[in-house]
């Protein structure tokens, strides 16, 4: 008996085209693009085959490199440096505690100069031991006037004897005047005399005791009014400007410090200085959140030259 054929059961399960058929396209005359990667073999193929194309392929993929790298050059130097930020002339005032007129220049490695110097901002009345230049100036005055020849009814007999005591109390006074300002020069100082210079400094710089009256306030946002701030009784010196600005002179003659000599073996300098880079981290991220716009987040960021390297993101060096 012959095999039974199964039958159709719906007449529906016919597909039934009526269009006329598609005609095959021409072959292209153009060599097809290749997209994906080639393996190593069929570039040593496609280079002995065809050596202008391959040396064509070489020449295009050197230039897009080499404009990446530009491109990720530009991006690295306006993201700036996570520790230093960008160098400006008041973090690098930091070096000399704001006593010299002009930065050092960089040398190469023959030690020439490879850019000028440039113009710093300067506090020359800002001297060592928490001094300052009114207060020695006060001090020298009233020093002479207590030790000056004081008239009598003795000088009046003897006149001449009365100029060479005044001339001779006149040259000690300016051999004593002298000694004073070497004590009291910074640049015969310690870095820790340069370090409390600089505190100060920054204290002067942001302190909002004199920012309040020179930078405009924050914006107000909608149905919001301005509370008045209480009188201070003196320096403002825990303000979240204050402190990132001493963290920042603090953290400029550590780095500076690692980098001399045998600074790379230095264990414990690099952990105090990872600490203090992020401690100042956390303090930009609150002072973001709170002062972000403000002409007092604005005027902070462009004096210290930092970027958004120094707070956002994680820091690892």
């Amino acid at each position: 008996m012959p095999p039974r054929i199964s039958g159709v059961s719906r007449l529906n399960s016919f597909s039934l085209c009526i269009r006329p058929t598609i005609r095959p396209s021409a072959p292209a005359f153009l060599p097809k693009i290749q997209s994906a990667s080639l393996s190593q073999k069929e570039k040593k193929k496609l280079a002995k085959q065809d050596p202008y194309r391959w040396a064509q392929m070489q020449q295009r993929k050197n230039a897009h490199l080499q404009r990446r790298e530009e491109i990720d050059a530009e991006r690295r130097e306006q993201l700036g440096d996570p520790i230093r930020g960008i160098p400006t002339p008041f973090t690098e005032s930091f070096d000399s505690a704001g006593q010299s007129p002009l930065s050092k220049p960089r040398v190469d490695s023959n030690g020439n100069e490879i850019e000028e110097p440039r113009q710093l901002p300067m506090s020359p009345h800002i001297l060592n031991n928490l001094v300052h230049q009114a207060e020695l100036k006060a001090a020298v005055e009233n020093a002479f006037a207590l030790t000056k020849p004081i008239e009598s009814y003795h000088t009046q007999a003897n006149p001449s004897e009365v100029e060479k005591r005044l001339e001779e109390c006149k040259g000690e006074h300016a051999r004593t005047v002298e000694a004073l300002q070497r004590i009291l020069d910074l640049d015969n100082g310690s870095a820790k005399d340069r370090r409390h210079a600089n505190i100060r400094r920054c204290i002067e710089t942001f302190g909002r005791h004199n920012t309040d009256l020179t930078l405009p306030p924050k914006p107000l946002s909608r149905d919001q009014q301005r509370e008045e701030t209480p009188v201070r009784g003196g320096p403002d010196t825990g303000s979240s400007e204050v402190q990132i600005a001493i963290l920042t002179a603090k953290i400029r003659a550590l780095a500076n410090e690692l980098e001399k000599n045998r600074g790379y073996r230095d264990k414990v300098g690099k952990r105090d200085l990872r600490l203090m880079v992020h401690k100042r981290q956390k303090l930009l991220t609150y002072m973001e959140r709170k002062e972000r716009g403000s002409a007092r987040w604005q005027y902070m960021v462009e004096t210290l030259g930092l970027t958004a390297a120094t707070y956002k993101g994680q820091i690892s060096f």
